[in-house]
């Protein structure tokens, strides 16, 4: 299959890229394109005119504010960097774990964080991870910048907070005590996964988080137990089916699995030394 007809835009700054979302809404940014051409293609998405911004360097940091103890990660940052970046690596190793688990190396090698953000699709994995972080979007629009919080930033199935003429510029992910653990199934690696988790745990609480098994609306859901890594996979399979809208009783059961496993590997990791901390 091929596109509809679209015109192509290069934007040279964050601002001309905003003024021409601004002017049509039938816009589209094009950042890594893993998701958005192959909808096109299908003729799924049909966007009038795409936005070129990878020219933008302002989208492209991947640095730790330590006086802040923020990791401060671009649009633009491509899944591959994460996964191999030396910084990550020190700092924030998780997201390195969480990275890998995306799609092959063609993938990860041109799809942006920011990109898998603005897409929302709840089976993938950076709308929990930045969820169970707490971490912030940071936003340019017409008027000025803003902060969105990840948990309110995936606003529905595939959609997002982002206002008319809005586009993610930043992620700025707090570098938090606690151990982390993840953990999907998948029909095969690189798979989007059937269903998922992302585990938090510090001083005895435990955060999952979890993305997939068709979940309509937000793409990730929280719930917060104390001591929840010792529950084991039935506690967490009756959390999915009271705070999650799946009635599906294998999906159910998927989803208690990788909250266990995630939470073993959380409780694990609770006592690793980073930088960081």
């Amino acid at each position: 299959m091929k596109p509809a007809h679209f015109e192509y835009f290069r934007a040279a700054t964050i601002g001309e890229a905003v003024d021409k979302l601004g002017g049509d809404p039938e816009a589209r940014l094009l950042a890594g394109g893993q998701s958005l051409i192959p909808a096109m293609n299908f003729r799924v998405a049909r966007p009038s005119q795409l936005i070129d911004i990878n020219g933008l360097e302002e989208l492209k940091p991947l640095v730790a504010r330590l006086p802040e103890n923020i990791l401060e990660v671009g649009a633009l940052v491509r899944h591959q960097q994460i996964a191999t970046s030396p910084l990550v690596q020190r700092y924030l190793p998780f997201m390195a774990t969480v990275a890998l688990s995306i799609g092959h190396w063609a993938i990860r090698s041109r799809g942006s964080v920011g990109g898998s953000l603005c897409h929302a699709d709840p089976a993938a994995e950076w709308p929990a991870f930045m969820v169970a972080a707490g971490a912030e979007m940071v936003v340019a629009g017409p008027q000025k910048y803003r902060r969105i919080p990840a948990d309110t930033f995936c606003s529905g199935f595939m959609e997002t907070a982002l206002g008319p003429g809005e586009m993610l510029v930043k992620i700025e992910i707090p570098l938090a005590q606690g151990g982390w653990g993840f953990w999907e199934v998948a029909r095969r690696p690189g798979d989007f996964a059937l269903a998922g988790a992302v585990c938090r745990r510090h001083h005895s609480r435990t955060t999952v988080t979890w993305f997939g098994a068709d979940l309509s609306g937000p793409g990730t859901v929280t719930v917060e137990s104390e001591g929840g890594a010792g529950h084991g996979t039935h506690f967490w399979e009756d959390a999915a089916s009271r705070v999650l809208a799946v009635d599906d009783d294998y999906m159910l059961q998927i989803l208690g699995y990788c909250a266990d496993q995630a939470c073993r590997q959380a409780q694990s990791d609770e006592g690793r030394d980073y930088d960081n901390r």
